[in-house]
């Protein structure tokens, strides 16, 4: 008995021992919760009793399709709000998608909450519409599939702000991006090629009638950027790279596969995109929206689709496009081939 008192760790010494273990735990586990990208971890306001919400009515709108469609979601909520004098939130499945990339600022409508309130639902062609400019309603929520820069370019300035990569992404790409530029000895212009297949592969020729870019697309497009720049670089991403790396002709040595030829993830490579100098896209909003935000030249593919496509109730291309820029058009033959 003797020998076991004189070995029985204190009272205190368990109590240390204890806080030591809790701290460590707690540390440990903030360390792990830190690396996972819940929306939450961006800050926003996040509107969740209803004496929060303003007495005056509010604007919000549907969250709908990938990253593409849910930034022209976002900008049009922005722009139509602010042209109707009304306060704009967004659902959080929508700040889930944008927070993580940009540095977006619209407050957040909780779930719960919005369900409590009267919406009125108000649709949305993809184009600006003179009607827009007085929406009736006190609670109204915007539905639709909205993307063209006739709803917001008067705002671009603000918009550019609101979509704003945050550091570490930014970072990322022109790190590569200054790995590339070594090897040109300071010379070369980026141009940013995103090349959209993946579910358009079916749905285009069965539902749109139309194609996709193909390999002569691509030859036309980089070949204008070389007629027009002494050194062009241009940076592919795709969710096909096999595709892409079977069908763009790499022989100039101008041409780079981002991610070592590997698919990256949405984020990256949209980032990628727009620390670009140019852009050239085919088709998508994805592809769209980066050729916004990153300025310069854009060529993009034109008249892809056959006359009297179900694309032509829901799509204008001179409300999608620019008009400075430069389109190359499509091949149809294919298409003209699956028209019964």
């Amino acid at each position: 008995m003797k020998f076991l008192r004189a070995t029985c760790p204190s009272l205190s010494t368990i109590f240390f021992l204890f806080v030591t273990f809790v701290v460590s735990a707690i540390f440990h586990c903030h360390q792990r919760l830190a690396l996972v990208p819940i929306p939450w971890a961006y800050q926003s306001h996040v509107v969740l009793v209803s004496r929060h919400l303003p007495s005056g009515g509010m604007f919000t709108i549907n969250s709908k399709g990938r990253l593409g469609n849910q930034m022209g979601e976002y900008a049009t909520l922005y722009a139509l709000a602010k042209m109707n004098g009304r306060p704009a939130f967004i659902p959080p499945q929508m700040h889930s998608t944008l927070a993580p990339i940009f540095r977006i600022t619209l407050p957040v409508l909780h779930d719960t909450t919005a369900s409590r309130i009267p919406w009125e639902n108000y649709p949305l062609n993809d184009w600006m519409e003179d009607q827009y400019r007085h929406i009736p309603g006190e609670y109204v929520r915007l539905t639709g599939y909205p993307c063209s820069w006739t709803f917001y370019h008067h705002l671009r300035a603000e918009i550019l702000q609101e979509f704003t990569l945050h550091d570490h992404l930014r970072e990322e790409a022109q790190s590569f991006l200054r790995g590339l530029q070594a090897k040109w000895a300071g010379q070369a212009t980026f141009v940013g090629v995103h090349v959209r297949r993946g579910d358009y592969v079916h749905v285009m020729p069965r539902v749109w009638k139309g194609v996709l870019a193909d390999q002569g697309y691509l030859q036309q497009a980089l070949d204008w950027f070389r007629t027009h720049y002494r050194s062009p670089v241009f940076v592919i991403t795709s969710d096909d790279m096999a595709w892409c790396r079977q069908n763009i002709n790499g022989s100039l040595r101008d041409v780079v596969f981002a991610g070592n030829g590997q698919q990256g993830s949405p984020a990256r490579d949209f980032a990628l995109l727009i620390q670009c100098n140019h852009t050239v896209i085919t088709v998508g909003t994805f592809g769209i929206w980066a050729a916004y935000l990153t300025g310069g030249n854009t060529v993009y593919l034109a008249n892809f689709t056959l006359p009297n496509s179900p694309l032509d109730m829901i799509f204008k291309p001179q409300a999608a496009f620019l008009p400075e820029w430069v389109g190359i058009a499509a091949n149809l033959g294919q298409a003209r081939g699956n028209d019964p």
